[in-house]
């Protein structure tokens, strides 16, 4: 069986509706639906968070009776198993619908293949693999979580033609224009969690949401072994304004080592921000205590010290460099990976299945850690 055109458009038309529920269904996957009568669309629907119905349920529910002999366009193979929600693949059999167009199998141990294979043993026409490709990227992150029991961890950072993230006195406002600031803003969005350390705190003051008052906004989390953060005691007037500790636009996970300036601790829990002890902090025992909270993205926007941190500790699988087209020199001036210590360029770090685009003035480099 070949794909056409318009299995082709439909399954865009999928990806397009499982991308409203960005940053809001984990540790669920995007799943986006189209039920297609006689070439008309009669049906959609997306999944929009962990415990409501499937993408599947709401295409079905839209077409009603036109659903009988119709084709659905799921990005997803539709699962077999009881989880919160019944099994998608008996509801598309009860429905009567005579062919089901799959973008990629699901690969949840429980489903991997399975719902495929309920679905032609009762009958229906399947067709896999349409748009693969673009339905493996939209779920990358879901698909990571399943394998290897972590969050996906993407490093995103903005740097001058020179490699810099700031001057040498640490201004950094700003490095890139206005539109790449926006496809920030946009991947926050999508993100569960965006990280960040203290020094970023104290020098930066970030806000970390998506700046926009529909979107999603992540989990904001502080990385600190000392806790050595603006707040209580603290007499300067910045550290009454620090953006982090005012939760009423976005909550703020402050992560610290066992015993770390407790009465710090106590006036940030009283802010209503969350302080959680880990022992020791590292990345990688900070992915492993968000993939227990369900997380399934997580973006670093840290300095360059946790950022080398984070590459070493195998917390980071895809990089995102915006590169601005200004030069700032300066052999103090801090750079956005740290110390790795990598004496021969044979050893460095290779980007896989690297893409660039350009944003604005800037340019974006995308790519896979191995």
């Amino acid at each position: 069986m070949t794909n056409s055109a318009f299995d082709r458009q439909m399954m865009q038309h999928c990806l397009e509706l499982a991308r409203q529920a960005l940053g809001k269904t984990a540790p669920n996957p995007l799943v986006g639906a189209v039920i297609v009568r006689d070439g008309q669309i009669v049906g959609r629907g997306f999944h929009p968070r962990a415990g409501e119905p499937h993408a599947e349920v709401f295409a079905l529910r839209e077409a009603g009776e036109l659903a009988r002999g119709a084709t659905i366009y799921v990005n997803l193979e539709p699962c077999s198993h009881y989880g919160r929600t019944p099994p998608c693949a008996d509801a598309l059999i009860n429905a009567g619908l005579a062919k089901v167009v799959v973008g990629m199998v699901d690969p949840n141990p429980k489903v991997a293949g399975s719902g495929i294979e309920r679905l032609r043993s009762a009958g229906i026409e399947v067709l896999v693999g349409v748009e693969e490709e673009d339905c493996q990227k939209l779920n990358e992150a879901f698909v990571h979580r399943l394998k290897h029991q972590r969050p996906f961890g993407i490093l995103k950072y903005a740097m001058t033609l020179d490699g810099k993230i700031a001057t040498t006195t640490g201004h950094s406002n700003w490095v890139t224009g206005d539109k790449a600031r926006r496809e920030v803003h946009l991947l926050r969005a999508a993100c569960d969690a965006v990280i960040v350390g203290g020094n970023t705190v104290r020098c930066d003051n970030p806000q970390l949401t998506s700046h926009h008052t529909d979107a999603h906004n992540p989990l904001r989390v502080v990385m600190s072994r000392s806790l050595n953060l603006p707040g209580v005691g603290d007499s300067s007037p910045e550290a009454s304004h620090i953006h982090l500790w005012d939760i009423t636009e976005a909550p703020t996970l402050v992560l610290t080592e066992v015993g770390a300036h407790p009465e710090l601790q106590a006036w940030l829990m009283k802010k209503g921000v969350e302080v959680v002890e880990l022992n020791p902090l590292t990345p990688a025992k900070a992915m492993e205590y968000l993939y227990d909270r369900q997380l399934l993205a997580v973006l670093w926007e840290c300095g360059g010290t946790l950022a080398a941190r984070a590459i070493a500790d195998r917390a980071v699988q895809k990089v995102l460099a915006f590169i601005a087209p200004k030069i700032v020199g300066g052999g103090a001036a801090p750079s956005p990976v740290g110390d790795l210590g990598l004496v021969s360029m044979t050893d460095a770090f290779t980007l896989q299945r690297v893409q660039w685009r350009q944003i604005g003035p800037d340019c974006l480099v995308e790519g896979y850690l191995q």
